[in-house]
C-alpha cells in the first residue's frame, strides 16, 4: 500500500485509468469477433457495417492512447482484407 499522499493518488488515478481501458479493449474485441462471425455466416453487408463501426471505435481508442496506433491500423487493415477476400469469395491466409 502506498504511504505518501502522492502515491495513494497515483493509485486511484491508475485504477479508474485501467478500469476505462478495459471497457474500451472490451468492447473492441466484442466488435471484432461480431464482424468475423458475420464473415464466417457469409453476411458482408453486415460485416461492412461492423467494419464501420470498428473503425471508428479503434480509431478513438488510438486516439486516446488505449492502444497504438499503429496496432489499430493494423487490425483496420487486416479485416479489411478479409473483407475484401469474403466479397470476392478467395480465401484468405490468415
Amino acid at each position: 500500500m502506498p504511504h505518501t499522499e502522492s502515491a495513494k493518488k497515483r493509485l486511484r488515478q491508475n485504477e479508474k485509468r485501467r478500469l476505462r481501458n478495459k471497457a474500451s479493449t472490451t468492447e473492441l474485441k466484442t466488435i471484432r469477433k461480431q464482424l468475423l462471425r458475420s464473415l464466417n455466416d457469409g453476411k458482408n453487408d453486415d460485416a461492412q457495417k461492423l467494419y464501420q463501426e470498428l473503425t471508428k471505435s479503434l480509431d478513438r481508442a488510438a486516439g486516446a492512447k488505449v492502444i497504438h496506433r499503429n496496432a489499430a491500423n493494423r487490425a483496420k487493415s487486416r479485416l479489411q482484407l478479409k473483407i475484401n477476400a469474403a466479397k470476392s469469395g478467395t480465401p484468405t491466409k490468415a
